[in-house]
């Protein structure tokens, strides 16, 4: 079929992706001469506007069968844009839109393609790019072994590491996630010299304040250490050892939409000496939540009743959280280097706003992440555009549909699939976001990463089901081979990897809990630990992998190869087969740097469901 346009490419588009406000766009499409074209127009509007009709004029001929028209488009203000195109001919108007992907086609009616137009004054952190995220659930990384102390007297404590987190209901049909194993911020402190070995630039904790469940997203106290975890002086030595001794900054999780129904907020088991928004009205916290009727009747996340929300455009609230002597500044002060924000999606613009300026003049290199799981450009969420990614809010968020493309593509060879995803994603984020993108292929939300690529699917299945399941010796065994590949691809690809705490030692487990076991200290493969660290060694060695520019080269059959920056070639293999795959001209004599293969001069030799980096000198 016949491609007229294809946003990727800049003789059609220029600049290739999004663009600062008040800059010039040029868009390009060719038509075969033999149409006859006698007028051509881009059909643009900016996001919630109308249609602008704007002439495109003949720009040149390339040999005896093309024309090319051109449109140049101011885009002065910061939003989402999308365009088509429309031309003439003796038979009528006919359109180009795009089907999907980059590419556009001689089609009656179809999608448009987007321009992001974002602050040209908006920088991300530079302290985070080209380096490696590592994400830590606090109570299941390493105990120390040092007294707790202040403990409720509620709370399980656990000494069978190897064992699986309490997952059944009790005899009121409750998980109550009280059992812990010990984790600590000194336990944190006491490995980060292994850290370090893997190449650890960033550490990002699951929440860190006081709470009444391990996962401790129902927090109690934002202004207290969990006494599980230690205390205020624990978490500021172990930020100033952590950036001092092996240069690795830590980001903090915050859960802002939603408290504890067992806290001193909202206080409903009067545990805490405070009057909660449950036990009066006139309590100070009593305007932060949604109460239907009070006191038993009230919005909760998910309809999850421990989880009250909260108001977040309260004035009282956000001056809590982002006000001069705010949580966020607090935490920021004692040493952490940035925050995650736990379900973006759910804060809204006025508390982004005023969050995002509170962090950035307490510190202003400091670094916010968001839980989006959708393309967080376009993201619409109760029924309103969002612009995280404008300036002003995000820096940069979660990239779950980087994540689900390496998985898929690992396991099911899409190749085409898995480039049309990165793609859309760099064309529709900025560049600051891009850099600092957080590259997961697994979370404390999601099926461990070499469970998801090796072991059956658990849709559909309950806990029950997950409960004990692990993979057999031959699905272990291809499981390491496709996480090494998938690694591979998540530390290439445009932006941060984050690795979730033990995928680097082969951890297996199914959906919360399963995917939160406790680190299996002097059990790990550490064949694939190895492979981690020498991983980390040649991404931190190659700087192309700080901001070099991604280029597909190809991605067909199973097979998708790439560039970065220019100097940095990488091939992945999803094929149960080896191949050998030949280079393009320009790339010939390149070297192997690492990977599951090797380099013959002219070509490639891959292993099946292997990937390899090579690199140009």
């Amino acid at each position: 079929m016949y491609i007229p346009y294809n946003c990727s490419k800049e003789y059609h588009k220029y600049p290739f992706g999004a663009v600062k406000d008040s800059e010039t766009v040029t868009l390009r499409i060719i038509l075969p001469r033999n149409f006859g074209c006698t007028a051509a127009r881009a059909v643009i509007k900016k996001d919630g506007g109308d249609y602008k009709k704007i002439s495109m004029q003949w720009d040149c001929m390339q040999g005896d069968d093309e024309e090319w028209w051109k449109a140049q488009i101011p885009l002065i203000e910061m939003g989402l844009y999308f365009y088509h195109f429309e031309y003439d001919t003796s038979w009528g108007t006919s359109g180009i839109y795009s089907s999907g992907g980059d590419e556009g086609f001689l089609l009656g009616s179809g999608n448009d393609w987007q321009i992001t137009v974002y602050d040209r004054d908006f920088k991300t952190p530079d302290w985070i790019k080209g380096g490696i995220f590592y994400q830590i659930f606090p109570d299941r990384f390493y105990n120390s072994g040092k007294e707790k102390k202040d403990v409720p007297q509620d709370r399980i404590f656990r000494t069978d590491y190897d064992g699986e987190p309490y997952w059944k209901p009790d005899k009121n049909g409750k998980v109550l996630n009280n059992d812990y194993f010990g984790g600590d911020l000194e336990g944190i402190r006491l490995k980060l010299p292994y850290l370090a070995s893997l190449g650890v630039t960033c550490i990002y904790l699951n929440p860190i304040f006081e709470a009444n469940s391990n996962h401790r997203y129902d927090t109690a106290d934002y202004e207290k250490i969990d006494p599980v975890l230690g205390n205020e002086e624990d978490f500021k030595n172990l930020c100033a050892e952590a950036d001092e001794k092996f240069g690795i900054k830590i980001i903090l999780d915050g859960v802002f939409s939603h408290t504890g129904s067992d806290s001193r907020y909202f206080n409903k088991k009067c545990r805490y000496n405070t009057v909660g928004a449950y036990n009066s009205k006139l309590s100070p916290y009593y305007k932060w939540y949604k109460f239907t009727k009070w006191p038993d009747e009230y919005k909760s996340w998910w309809d999850i009743d421990i989880l009250p929300e909260v108001i977040e455009e309260t004035t009282e609230y956000i001056d809590y959280i982002s006000g001069e002597n705010g949580i966020a500044r607090k935490w920021l002060e004692a040493g952490a280097a940035g925050w995650r924000l736990d379900v973006a999606d759910e804060l809204p613009d006025v508390f982004l706003d005023e969050f995002n300026k509170s962090v950035k003049k307490c510190r202003p290199d400091s670094l916010i992440i968001g839980e989006v799981w959708e393309d967080a450009s376009n993201k619409m969420s109760y029924s309103q555009r969002r612009r995280y990614l404008l300036g002003g809010q995000l820096d940069s968020v979660m990239n779950y549909p980087f994540a689900n493309a390496v998985i898929d593509f690992v396991v099911n060879k899409t190749a085409e699939s898995f480039n049309r995803t990165v793609m859309s994603i760099i064309q529709n984020y900025p560049k600051p976001v891009i850099d600092t993108l957080m590259n997961h292929i697994g979370t404390h939300d999601t099926v461990r990463a070499i469970t998801a690529l090796a072991g059956e699917s658990c849709l559909n299945r309950d806990r029950e089901w997950q409960s004990g399941r692990t993979l057999s010796p031959e699905q272990r065994e291809k499981g390491i081979k496709l996480l090494k590949e998938a690694a591979i691809i998540q530390y290439t690809l445009p932006g941060v990897p984050c690795v979730y705490y033990g995928d680097e030692a082969g951890m297996e487990g199914y959906k919360d809990p399963f995917n939160r076991k406790y680190y299996p200290w002097g059990k790990e493969n550490t064949q694939l630990v190895e492979y981690y660290k020498e991983l980390g060694r040649v991404r931190r060695e190659n700087k192309s992998f700080i901001d070099g520019e991604y280029r597909c080269v190809s991605a067909v059959l199973g097979c998708a190869a790439y560039t970065r920056g220019g100097d940095i070639l990488i091939i992945a293999n999803s094929n149960p087969h080896s191949i050998n795959y030949y280079y393009p001209p320009e790339w010939k004599g390149c070297v192997r740097l690492f990977g599951q293969g090797s380099s013959e001069g002219d070509f490639a030799s891959v292993d099946g469901h292997g990937a390899i980096i090579l690199k140009r000198l």
